[in-house]
């Protein structure tokens, strides 16, 4: 993993971080409160890892807001972030003011894929915090500056732009003018076609896949990427001259021919056409567990719930849902939010079963009394709580120290009497034992193997048991730092974190995948990809059964880079919903679809943003490696990325089997 950035990032300053800390929320909170809608002084400034009680007046960027349940506050918890905690007061100092209207949009620049924006700056009472930007009527972005490039539009068409300037309270201004623009026509005075691709040939295959290489093309201006066609039809556009096809069906013939293409849209001829047959039988005899985290903070600003795992079809393909996280402090397993955890009420619209949460006393309410209702349409599917992650790491030394003591807080944490029934085990998700993550650790390469092994003794063979770890596949790197093969003898499987490796943590570049399959060409980090981490585990003792590989629904990416292929340098980290650098795949796939392939993975260059993030066809690759390579399946990071219809698992579940 590039350390700092592991999964688990949502809304915290810097990285989409669990909304969680023991709150205690409901109808008993008791509190003293300032007079609703009185203020009459100057409110103290919000500040994290404070206590609020409901009813405290504070101020956030100018603006008043009341809590509305008491809580410790965390970053990420800013009040416009977590209306379930604060509301802006109104009568008594709220911001209702909207920015004036941003001025005299107008386009700067065009090409065949992309329309460069620009408009005057808008004023607000407080500040303007950003502008929404509109095309057709629909939002594409919020910059924070007033200028922006749509990329990733078709050449020769028209678009319409409009403009509205935002504050930090959430009210919008009026439409800016509107204005169309076309974008040129593909071409860009180069009509000169690479030269065609030569010697195709297949190099590999599996039960699953097929692997392609072929001989480079040249262009009087340059070769930007490789057409590849299965069957007459695009499978993708590759950035070097091999490819795996992976999503396959076994003893069946496939058809393939490659073109070449330049930075102005030409294509060469058609390579010769080869045909591949798949090979028969399983792809190696991998597992076909398939693992999504769903995320306590997501109820929140996501507005993500249980239901929505009923809803999209995910729960039908899911085998195992990892709830994340709960903390470890004190050397202890404690709750992460209760509030989420079992306190919220659900109305029957919300509810997975149709069915409204009630306040009678010792009822389950939440997402685990959702969650329980999920499995009860599901019967096999099982959920398993995971513990520590980015954020709550820090604790797993101290609790390292007295692993039985850990060992038993833990337990009797999951198998609580208040939702008997709703976990089937235990995750545990240590970043980093024996290395630094947000924290350093210095409790000795024995300490995970220790923890695991108490662990499984507390909860016995009936329970799951599992782990997240590192994906360091680097010479003394963060595999070899801890036992990880000693510590599989305690563990069902362990969930690798095969993704993160690179990002706009490094602000100014290079550009690289987050998730490379394996390595290539000018990789930043020699040992930073999904196979390099697979081997080294093998070759400490750790079955391949009992290793997942890890699957991220979304991308990361930069802002200011001027090549499309990898390895590019950058001014910074691209826009993002809720943190600059990370998009969720749902979002990603029509703001800046996919352009190329780079190990394994897909890559996207739109404008000046460059992003790399996992497609259906590069998940179905993924897949079959993960059955060649005989692994116990599959897992991702994590559910509130995927599309409403569920269109990532989906190729998950169907490359598994």
């Amino acid at each position: 993993m590039r350390h700092r950035f592991a999964k688990f990032l949502v809304a915290a300053v810097a990285l989409l971080l669990p909304l969680s800390a023991t709150v205690a929320f409901g109808p008993g909170a008791s509190a003293t409160a300032a007079a609703p809608g009185r203020v009459a002084f100057a409110a103290p400034a919000w500040a994290a890892n404070t206590a609020y009680t409901a009813g405290t007046v504070v101020s956030y960027n100018g603006v008043d807001y009341r809590c509305l349940q008491s809580h410790t506050s965390l970053t990420g918890w800013e009040p416009p972030n977590v209306p379930a905690l604060w509301t802006p007061v109104t009568g008594g100092g709220g911001d209702t003011t909207a920015p004036s209207t941003p001025g005299s949009l107008r386009s700067t620049a065009t090409t065949s894929s992309s329309v460069s924006l620009a408009w005057n700056a808008s004023t607000d009472n407080v500040a303007v915090t950003g502008y929404n930007v509109y095309r057709g009527g629909n939002l594409v972005t919020t910059a924070t500056g007033t200028t922006y490039t749509d990329g990733g539009l078709a050449a020769s068409t028209a678009y319409s732009y409009t403009v509205r300037a935002r504050d930090a309270a959430g009210n919008l201004s009026a439409n800016s003018n509107q204005i169309s623009v076309t974008t040129q026509g593909g071409g860009g005075g180069d009509t000169t076609a690479p030269s065609t691709p030569g010697s195709l040939r297949s190099t590999a295959t599996s039960s699953s896949s097929v692997s392609l290489a072929w001989n480079a093309s040249t262009d009087n201006v340059g070769v930007t990427g490789y057409n590849v066609y299965r069957g007459g039809s695009l499978v993708t556009t590759a950035t070097g001259t091999t490819y795996t096809d992976g999503g396959l069906a076994a003893s069946t013939a496939y058809s393939y021919t490659v073109r070449a293409r330049d930075a102005a849209g030409n294509l060469s001829a058609n390579s010769n056409q080869i045909s591949v047959t798949t090979q028969a039988g399983g792809g190696g005899g991998g597992g076909n567990k398939l693992l999504g985290y769903f995320v306590e903070w997501g109820v929140y600003q996501r507005n993500y719930h249980v239901k929505n795992i009923e809803t999209s079809g995910s729960a039908a393909k899911l085998g195992y849902i990892n709830y994340a996280f709960g903390n470890v402090t004190n050397g202890q397993c404690a709750i992460g939010d209760s509030y989420a955890d079992y306190d919220r009420a659900y109305s029957a619209a919300e509810s997975v079963d149709g069915v409204a949460d009630t306040w009678d006393a010792g009822v389950l309410r939440g997402s685990f009394n959702q969650l329980r209702k999920l499995k009860a349409r599901h019967p096999g599917l099982k959920v398993i709580w995971s513990f520590g992650g980015w954020t709550w790491s820090g604790g797993f030394g101290q609790a390292a120290a007295n692993p039985t003591a850990f060992a038993n807080s833990c337990y009797n944490l999951v198998n609580d009497p208040r939702w008997a029934g709703v976990f089937d085990g235990i995750d545990i998700d240590w970043e980093y034992p024996n290395a630094c993550g947000l924290s350093c650790d210095t409790s000795g390469a024995a300490s995970f193997k220790n923890l695991m092994s108490a662990l499984r003794s507390r909860f016995g063979a009936s329970k799951l048991v599992t782990a997240a770890i590192t994906a360091d596949g680097t010479s003394g790197g963060k595999i070899d730092a801890a036992d990880y093969g000693g510590a599989s003898q305690y563990v069902d499987w362990y969930n690798v974190m095969t993704y993160d490796y690179f990002g706009a943590f490094a602000p100014t570049g290079p550009t690289a995948p987050h998730s490379p399959l394996n390595s290539y060409t000018g990789i930043p980090t020699p040992g930073f990809d999904s196979n390099s981490a697979i081997q080294k585990l093998k070759s400490k003792g750790v079955p391949a059964s009992k290793l997942l590989l890890g699957i991220g629904f979304y991308g990361r990416g930069w802002s200011g880079v001027s090549q499309s292929a990898p390895g590019g340098s950058a001014s910074g980290p691209a826009p993002g919903t809720y943190e600059q650098g990370i998009e969720d795949y749902k979002v990603l796939k029509n703001s800046c679809p996919s352009t190329g392939t780079v190990a394994g993975t897909a890559y996207a260059y739109c404008g000046n943003q460059w992003w790399s993030y996992d497609t259906p066809s590069t998940i179905a690759g993924k897949m079959s490696y993960a059955k060649s390579q005989g692994l116990g399946g599959s897992f991702f990071w994590e559910l509130t990325g995927d599309t409403t219809g569920g269109e990532l698992i989906t190729a998950m579940r169907n490359g598994l089997g």
